[in-house]
């Protein structure tokens, strides 16, 4: 289990251990925080193809779903 903590998500790279329509690299390129410092919205976004999606950030914990880094 990775951890991770939310003050360092911006800009953080993560590789997908199944990948879906051929996209393995993503890049997390927005967080926003409440006023009590949680995470609202966390978009991460496919190197190759520029998609975004809305992602739970506690997703990238599961080491079975996301991989710290580019692998």
């Amino acid at each position: 289990m990775t951890r991770i903590h939310p003050k360092k998500l911006l800009n953080s790279k993560w590789t997908a251990v199944k990948p879906k329509n051929k996209e393995k690299h993503f890049m997390i390129t927005a967080v926003e925080f409440d006023e009590e410092g949680s995470v609202v919205e966390c978009i991460i976004e496919a190197v190759l193809s520029k998609n975004e999606y809305n992602i739970e950030w506690r997703e990238l914990n599961h080491a079975d779903c996301w991989k710290q880094g580019w692998k």
